[in-house]
């Protein structure tokens, strides 16, 4: 949930369907305005312990999960020989 300053928990239910060859959600108009996106724009979801979070595009986060891609990709070998 993205919280813009809302001292309540917003709930609202979408249901997953087939988007071409794919499946999906579709986010009502409501949604996409609190979050302040338009079509084509990046969604992140992120864990969280009460579930998964979403949330719209963050520079700074971007920038994270960019340099945690090249830390995985070197380090490959040795994060698959953590895993086992």
């Amino acid at each position: 949930m993205y919280n813009l300053g809302y001292n309540f928990a917003m709930v609202t239910a979408v249901k997953v369907t087939t988007v071409g060859n794919s499946v999906g959600i579709v986010l009502p108009r409501e949604i996409l305005d609190q979050l302040r996106v338009e079509k084509g724009d990046s969604l992140y979801l992120t864990a969280s312990p009460d579930g998964v979070r979403l949330t719209p595009y963050q520079p700074d986060f971007a920038a994270k999960l960019e340099v945690l891609k090249r830390v995985m990709r070197k380090n490959r070998e040795a994060l698959r020989m953590l895993a086992e």
